[in-house]
């Protein structure tokens, strides 16, 4: 890696500047608590044309696309793709969503081998053994010619791994990658205690900042966890002022989708100081009944149960999702930021998240479908994008289309007024009788095709 600064303090010593001021990560008797877990050194550096050929063969899906060339997560060419959100320099907007592509330190790794802008760990809660996972646990929904795949179906809850194994594997990955962006997903129940604690080993670790996930859909609701944290605004009221009040480093509250009214629980965690939203989870969802067996889908000893819904078939309710919060966000924090999860499996995807006003963009269903290597396609259709429209970073179309949305009302009456101007300019002659001597030059050309 080429940069010696953190991603936070544009410095390489060992604080991070937060919203409260500086905070020392780890002190020396801190790391005794900690056991790192050992795995196989960092790869070499490969060479363009093997990175290339890695990410055309991650997926079918991807043959075609353009691929960048990225060193550190950092284009080496082409349209700067590096965003700053809360004071975190990202070297592109390509963001590992929390989930299955970062659940334990060997896939984290490969994710900034392969140059993901940044990673969200599998999120953490402080009882691990009370997370029981079962198999199987994904449906695909599939287009017609059985191939692509249009939606994905988990009912997987959150880490089931202890809470000190994934702590150690956070900070390993951190002193590893000290100027990669590292973020931690954290759940708990409604106990400030709980929370503080949580909060304070985690930042012990030197990640860079926090996600709440308030927002799996079938994640332990029985304890208040989740989106039945999340879609509680009394609850969150509390929850979101204690995680405020804790934490040293950003925080972003991860929304649910299945809220009526997202902007809701959004502003809540707004008005108590959380630093940005990210939007959507998964929508709740039952995948399908198997026409064969008569069961539902995935089948657990001939059983299942509702669960979280992603891919490309969700994008265009993510979308509307995140046009809601980014035009909040615009009107009343501006300054807060949003990070755009929903679908994302090409670089002209991810351009219309960032076009309604998204800082990054998250993957985590495209990159369980298409590899890691996804993230050259990533990078390289975003790169073409810009091209196309002449701009040379993120920041010059960040939220471009959002002014764009307004009501059915107003549509409308935008409407009634081009008709009524077509109608007053009077393009051409409907009869001869309409003909007159003074305005006749005029009028002769106001009926050519290809003046």
């Amino acid at each position: 890696m080429t940069m010696a600064s953190s991603p936070l303090s544009g410095s390489s010593s060992s604080s991070h500047s937060g919203r409260h001021g500086r905070v020392r990560l780890v002190s020396s008797s801190q790391q005794q608590r900690f056991r790192p877990w050992r795995g196989p050194g960092r790869s070499s550096p490969t060479s363009t044309w093997v990175a290339m050929a890695k990410a055309r063969e991650a997926s079918e899906f991807l043959a075609g696309e353009r691929v960048a060339n990225l060193k550190d997560g950092a284009a080496v060419d082409g349209p700067d793709l590096s965003v700053t959100v809360n004071g975190i320099k990202f070297p592109n907007p390509f963001v590992i969503g929390s989930g299955p592509p970062g659940t334990n330190y060997a896939v984290m790794k490969k994710a900034f081998d392969e140059g993901w802008g940044g990673v969200i760990c599998k999120t953490i809660s402080l009882d691990a053994g009370a997370v029981h996972n079962v198999t199987p646990r994904y449906a695909k929904l599939k287009a017609h010619d059985n191939k692509q795949v249009l939606g994905w179906q988990n009912i997987e809850l959150i880490s089931d791994r202890p809470t000190e194994v994934m702590l150690a594997e956070l900070k390993q990955l951190k002193e590893e990658y000290p100027d990669r962006v590292l973020i931690a997903s954290l759940m708990e129940e409604y106990n400030k205690d709980r929370w503080d604690e949580l909060i304070g080993r985690t930042i012990e670790t030197g990640v860079d900042a926090l996600e709440i996930n308030f927002s799996c859909p079938h994640g332990m609701p029985e304890r208040r966890m989740g989106a039945a944290m999340g879609q509680d605004c009394e609850l969150l009221q509390d929850v979101t002022k204690w995680i405020a009040d804790a934490s040293t480093i950003p925080v972003w509250a991860k929304m649910t989708p299945n809220d009526i009214n997202i902007t809701s629980p959004g502003r809540v965690s707004l008005d108590n100081g959380i630093d940005g939203l990210a939007a959507i989870n998964t929508i709740m969802s039952v995948m399908g009944i198997n026409l064969k067996t008569l069961r539902p889908e995935p089948s657990v000893e001939g059983y299942s149960t509702p669960g979280g819904y992603s891919a490309a078939a969700v994008r265009p309710i993510a979308l509307a999702k995140c046009m809601s919060l980014a035009k909040m966000i615009r009107d009343e924090y501006p300054g807060r930021s949003l990070s755009g999860i929903g679908g994302v499996e090409t670089g002209k995807d991810a351009a219309e998240f960032l076009l309604i006003g998204a800082d990054t963009v998250q993957v985590c269903t495209g990159v369980m479908l298409h590899g890691y290597p996804l993230i050259k396609t990533l990078c390289g259709g975003l790169q073409e994008f810009m091209e196309e429209h002449d701009f040379k970073s993120i920041d010059e179309f960040k939220g471009a289309a959002l002014p764009y949305f307004t009501t059915h009302a107003e549509l409308y009456r935008m409407q009634e007024e081009a008709i009524a101007a077509k109608k007053a300019a009077k393009v051409g002659l409907k009869n001869d009788a309409e003909w007159t001597g003074d305005g006749f030059q005029a009028e002769t050309d106001s009926m050519v095709s290809n003046n």
